[in-house]
């Protein structure tokens, strides 16, 4: 037979110099791993020996001459025994043949290795015998030549022996390394129990080991940000210190820990969720940069979810003030950990909205939103807020809105009315909902091949499926989200937003939610569904007609309704007169203190309902209303007289025959009635703006301005026309900017004092001649002594 040829071919020169570089990067690798475990494992053997060495210091040494003391366990007998004991060559063959039968009936479960007697012996076979020797007495050795030590006795199967031992003499010749360390052992069991530090060495201390631990955690985060994929480990490392145990420094090292781990999640995560692999994953072989990877990922994903444990524990902790049994962290600083915990859990949920456990965040930062201690709930507020204004595609949103909802229905609407208001933080404005999620396009699908052949020639169909294809990659590639997955989400969040609110004012009216319910739903209004305008509207009346409502929750309600008629409302035919009637009624509950509560509500109103509503309004209405802002004017503060102003510059642009309040001259008959609460019936033209006169001498220098301005018939341009950064600003942006919240004037306010001094007037130079004269006369006279009395005049008075 023929030899089979080896079809194999010879590898090249170039692909055994590679190959052999494989093998030394292998061989080298090997070498390093079995240094490092064989390094391991010395450390190991040191830190034993070390605990050991440790242990045995810490043990108060038992002196041996006083016999009524407590003596050493059995481990010690057995060793000294096992001293004394001779070797096998110098033993007997009794004692031999004894030793062999015990080995073979050995068990270190059921008996003791000193005892000669059977594994399974009874115990009540030899208790006459233990009572025997209790019996005898037991005296000392007054003989002062021999001190003995009275050891545990032997049972034996003749009975039992007493064991005793002489006190071994000290010897002269003993080594001076063994009396060294015999010294060292006695100076650090007496001197470390007596050893007390003052308070500033104390505090020295403290400070020593916060630095150490500081740069521990320092080291460790810097390897870890350093080389991610290689000093996972050191994670682990990191977030043991969570459990700090020495007492001075336990509480600060942890607050430094969990900041120092939400920092290192927040750089260290990767911009995708990491999902377990499956078991046929886990199964086919990968390379070295893969596994590497996955095992990195892995690692992440565990010590991300046993941090955010650790955080849910600080907080259960401090909520159930329940005190550890390591007692090294008293309830006074619970809360400052918890404090730590939640700010680190917030800034986690607005971080990595994208990453693992996300909901489990949502889940533990939706309850601390109404929490008791005002500083969490709003420290939670606040991040949900942001996480609202910064989340463009709706997933976060839509998780953190399910919660709210579940939450409020849950405690039946005793919630904090912040928890609504972050609803108003949410992006849905910028994207335009339809009426229902049905009406929203369907993403575009791609033509058929029937479809193709009928429509499209040859070289047509050709072009579409290139098209086609290009397409496909694109959306593929592109990293954002589709128009239509972003609808579809919003969407949903607003449904359940709508839910929660007419929930509220259908059930608990008289909450304190109700404010809050009114401004989303006034901000919103314009996305509420046609079919539910007319009895919303009818809601809104309701609570204003019931006079439950404060002036600011009423002024909501007004808003709301404008809105709702402002967008697609306009197609509704309703009379809105009665909000009309009941914002110019309200107008002078205004409250005109530092806190302006009130007045940006009531300017939004104004710009719906009588700027964007101008053909609606009649010339009556627009007048009465001019007036009354007017005089609103003139006793609110200044910022507050701006943004009325304005708003009354943009009524009379907007309403031109309004100009005849700025004459005096009546026009037609009746007189005016400003105690009227009906803005078409008060007979507004018969009066004028006297209040622009006294605005004009008013102390803040643009409250003159926009006076004057008003007063010339505010003109577009001439002499009497505002500055652009003035006439091109709406009402509640001047508002806004001449704000007084920090208690100084919006420019500075020139003083009155007249420049030039006149003669100052000083003692008796105010009075007038006569009076002086009068008074110089009385104080001369000489004061008598006769008794005063007053009735004679008071009687004369009286008749």
């Amino acid at each position: 037979m023929k030899a089979r040829r080896n079809k194999k071919q010879i590898p090249s020169f170039r692909k055994l110099i590679k190959t052999s570089k494989v093998k030394l990067e292998n061989k080298l690798k090997n070498k390093q791993f079995k240094q490092q475990s064989t390094l391991k494992k010395y450390r190991k053997e040191q830190r034993k020996l070390r605990q050991a060495v440790k242990d045995a210091v810490s043990k108060k040494p038992i002196p041996l001459e006083n016999p009524k003391e407590k003596r050493p366990g059995k481990r010690i007998e057995r060793e000294e025994e096992e001293e004394e004991a001779l070797p096998l060559d110098m033993m007997d063959e009794d004692d031999l043949q004894l030793m062999k039968d015990l080995g073979q009936r050995a068990s270190f479960l059921t008996r003791d290795l000193s005892s000669s007697e059977p594994v399974h012996a009874k115990k009540r076979k030899h208790e006459h015998i233990i009572d025997k020797y209790e019996k005898i007495p037991r005296t000392l050795q007054t003989a002062p030549e021999k001190e003995l030590i009275h050891l545990l006795p032997i049972k034996d199967k003749s009975g039992i022996i007493p064991q005793t031992r002489e006190k071994p003499v000290t010897d002269s010749n003993k080594d001076e390394e063994d009396q060294e360390e015999e010294r060292e052992l006695e100076e650090e069991i007496t001197e470390d129990p007596i050893q007390e530090l003052t308070i500033e060495e104390h505090l020295i201390e403290r400070k020593k080991k916060l630095q150490e631990k500081k740069m521990h955690i320092a080291a460790l985060a810097s390897a870890i940000l350093s080389d991610p994929e290689s000093n996972i480990k050191k994670l682990k490392e990191l977030r043991s210190m969570l459990m700090e145990q020495d007492p001075d420094v336990a509480v600060t090292v942890r607050k430094l820990v969990i900041v120092s781990l939400m920092e290192l999640f927040k750089d260290i995560t990767p911009s995708y969720k990491i999902r377990p692999l499956t078991e046929a994953e886990k199964s086919t072989k990968t390379r070295k940069e893969t596994q590497k990877l996955r095992e990195f990922e892995e690692g992440l994903v565990s010590q991300y979810k046993f941090y955010l444990e650790n955080l849910e524990q600080m907080v259960k902790d401090w909520k159930q003030r329940k005190l550890k049994k390591s007692n090294v962290v008293s309830l006074k600083a619970y809360k400052g950990l918890a404090e730590v915990a939640v700010k680190s859990l917030c800034e986690l949920l607005v971080a990595l909205p994208h990453f693992n456990f996300h909901n489990n965040i949502i889940v533990l930062i939706v309850p601390l939103m109404n929490d008791v201690s005002k500083s969490i709930s709003e420290m939670c507020c606040e991040a949900v807020k942001k996480l609202f204004k910064q989340d463009k595609l709706g997933q976060a949103s839509l998780g953190v809105i399910k919660v709210i909802s579940g939450f409020v229905k849950g405690r039946n609407y005793e919630v904090r009315p912040e928890m609504l208001k972050t609803f108003l933080c949410l992006r849905i404005k910028e994207v335009e909902v339809k009426k229902d999620t049905e009406d929203i396009n369907k993403p575009k699908k791609f033509m058929t091949f029937k479809e193709k052949r009928k429509s499209l020639s040859r070289m047509q169909r050709k072009w579409k499926k290139a098209e086609e294809k290009l397409e496909r990659e694109l959306r593929e590639a592109e990293a954002s989200e589709s128009a239509e997955k972003k609808l579809k989400l919003h969407t949903e969040t607003l449904n359940i937003v709508f839910v929660t609110y007419f929930r509220i004012l259908k059930k608990a009216q008289r909450s304190p939610l109700l404010p809050a319910v009114l401004e989303g739903l006034a901000k919103f209004a314009h996305l509420i569904n046609v079919e539910f305008f007319d009895d919303l509207l009818v809601v809104l009346h309701t609570l204003i007609e019931s006079g439950d409502l404060s002036y600011q929750e009423s002024l909501h309600c007004v808003q709301t309704a404008f809105h709702i008629l402002s967008g697609q409302g306009d197609v509704l035919n309703i009379d809105p007169m009665k909000f009309y009637t009941h914002l110019y009624k309200t107008l002078f509950k205004l409250h005109a203190g530092a806190t302006n509560e009130g007045v940006e509500i009531v300017l939004q109103c104004l710009d719906v309902m009588l700027t964007k509503r101008r053909k609606q309004v009649s010339q009556q209405r627009a007048l009465a209303f001019i007036k009354r802002l007017c005089t609103l004017a003139l006793h609110v503060l200044p910022n507050s007289s701006i943004g009325i102003l304005a708003t009354t510059r943009i009524l009379m642009h907007t309403f031109p025959k309004t100009d005849l309040l700025l004459d005096s001259e009546s026009q037609g008959s009746g007189v005016f009635l400003p105690e009227l609460d009906e803005p078409e019936y008060c007979n507004a033209q018969n009066t004028a703006l006297w209040e622009l006169h006294a605005l004009r001498r008013h102390y803040h220098p643009i409250v003159q301005r926009f006076a004057a301005h008003l007063i010339a018939g505010a003109p577009s341009e001439g002499s009497g026309a505002l500055k652009p950064e003035l006439s091109r600003r709406s009402a509640a942006e001047l508002f806004e900017a001449y704000s007084m919240a920090e208690m100084t004037f919006n420019p500075p306010v020139e003083s009155s004092n007249p420049k030039i001094k006149g003669k100052v007037l000083q003692g008796d130079s105010f009075l007038n001649e006569d009076l002086n004269q009068l008074i110089k006369r009385y104080s001369s006279e000489v004061a008598t002594e006769l008794p005063l009395d007053f009735t004679k005049y008071l009687k004369t008075s009286l008749h």
